[in-house]
């Protein structure tokens, strides 16, 4: 967003090579930098005027931490000689706005850039990748400085730490023999483009599948072992099944509050092996878990894989598992079938839309929601073929379908990209249409109107 605290930074982007996209507001440059970020793995850069734009920018900081996306955030900062001094449009940047990246700094003299964006680059690429965001003063941005003949840093996609095998035969071990085994699998797995190995484990073990919330493309859900996202407004066979597993393999997510289900999931009798380049440890009141591995989900998967070889399974166990994952599967087709569910209004059920949808959109069309109760319909009504095909925040940030779809069809302009919004989440950032005509992006919005905020009119009629 155009802000006079980095003209000296704007002036210089198109010089390099990297292209502009002007935005009319800073939360809708986030929310498209953060959907590029999440779907390519690559930092995008969104740069904002200082305290102002960058407090509007914070709407997309969070959910850039949330959801593992590499965004940096560049925000104008007064000039060095004035801060401390109430300057124009001066705040702690770092310590406000920043506190809500990964990790922040301020270059506050211009030899120190290369180093802070050094330390910048490792935290991006370092475990869980996460924002960062960069505080800079007008005047450092404006000087000239020589750089170092230093070694290039580790590029972005790099596969991520190995798993450690005998921990990797642990685990493929507890799954081979478990009668109620299940894998929950998240924004780890797509981020390590490990759909595909997912499947063959899943497959040649006979253990299925759950999504973590709102990652529905991590596995094909017209799978037989694929049993439905978990989280909220999942289909009501999922959460009961997480319960009732005697071993969960928890792979590339993080046990967020609304995946596990206020945190019922795992049971306290349930075995859990978790496998993330950030493990979860015992913390408020999360017990350790029975195995932990630190790893790449990619290359816990290609070691799995070649442990299978080593592993004997139990031919009586497994066909028990298969024949519940058979009943397990009905149930929640039967469960997920079009219409299901309440939907006031006149117009036609959601859940009939979303499976319009399905039947005519290409299995590489891009998906992307908004906040609110609307996801719902798309949780139980749309069934994702394809992995790096649906885009929505789990910090259930309002105004995030718009922009996220003009993000994929920017990115690829010859698939589709489709907007699922209510008309509370679609007015929050409307005035992307714009941005998406000016920049040749030609994304699908479809606004569901309900007339009101539907998720918060149900909690104050429960309330």
């Amino acid at each position: 967003v155009p802000a006079e605290p980095i003209l000296p930074l704007l002036d210089d982007l198109a010089e390099a090579g990297i292209r502009v996209i002007t935005d009319p507001h800073e939360g809708g440059a986030a929310f498209i930098a953060e959907a590029q970020a999440r779907s390519t793995g690559r930092p995008q850069v969104d740069a904002v005027s200082r305290a102002v734009g960058a407090a509007s920018a914070a709407i997309g900081i969070h959910p850039a931490q949330q959801d593992a996306a590499p965004l940096v955030v560049l925000a104008g900062q007064v000039e060095t000689a004035f801060i401390g001094r109430e300057a124009f449009q001066e705040a702690d940047l770092v310590g406000s706005i920043g506190s809500l990246a990964a990790w922040a700094a301020e270059v506050d003299v211009p030899d120190a850039a290369p180093g802070v964006l050094a330390k910048a680059w490792r935290r991006m690429h370092t475990g869980r990748p996460g924002p960062v965001m960069l505080s800079v003063p007008l005047d450092v941005q404006a000087a000239e400085i020589e750089l170092l003949d230093e070694p290039p840093p580790k590029p972005p996609g790099a596969r991520g730490p190995a798993a450690d095998p005998s921990a990797v035969t642990r685990a493929i071990k507890k799954l081979a023999a478990s009668e109620r085994g299940v894998i929950e699998a998240g924004a780890g797995v797509l981020r390590a483009r490990a759909t595909k190995r997912l499947v063959a484990l899943s497959e040649a073990l006979a253990v299925p599948v759950i999504a973590a919330w709102r990652r529905p493309d991590v596995f094909p859900n017209d799978h037989a072992n694929y049993l439905g996202m978990a989280g909220s407004w999942a289909a009501p066979t999922v959460h009961p099944r997480m319960v009732d597993a005697d071993v969960i393999l928890f792979i590339g997510t993080r046990l967020s509050e609304i995946t596990t289900g206020g945190y019922e999931v795992p049971a306290p009798e349930t075995r859990w092996i978790h496998v993330d380049v950030q493990p979860r440890t015992a913390r408020s009141g999360l017990t350790a878990p029975t195995l932990s591995i630190a790893a790449d989900a990619s290359r816990f998967l290609d070691s799995a894989w070649s442990d299978l070889r080593a592993v004997a399974l139990d031919n009586e166990m497994r066909a028990r598992r298969e024949a519940r994952n058979a009943a397990d599967r009905e149930a929640y087709r039967t469960a997920t079938a079009p219409g299901q569910g309440t939907a006031e209004g006149s117009g036609p059920h959601p859940g009939r839309i979303l499976a319009m949808l399905r039947a005519v959109l290409p299995d590489n069309a891009t998906i992307a929601t908004d906040a609110g109760n609307l996801a719902a319909f798309v949780a139980r009504g749309y069934r994702f073929r394809r992995a790096g095909t649906f885009l929505g925040a789990t910090s259930g940030t309002m105004g995030f379908g718009l922009p996220a779809a003009i993000a994929a069809s920017l990115m690829d302009p010859d698939r589709i990209a489709v907007a699922l919004c209510g008309d509370g989440g679609f007015v929050a950032t409307m005035m992307e249409l714009e941005t998406a005509v000016r920049e040749g992006s030609h994304p699908i919005a479809i606004v569901f109107d309900n007339q009101r905020y539907g998720t918060i009119a149900v909690q104050q009629l429960h309330d």
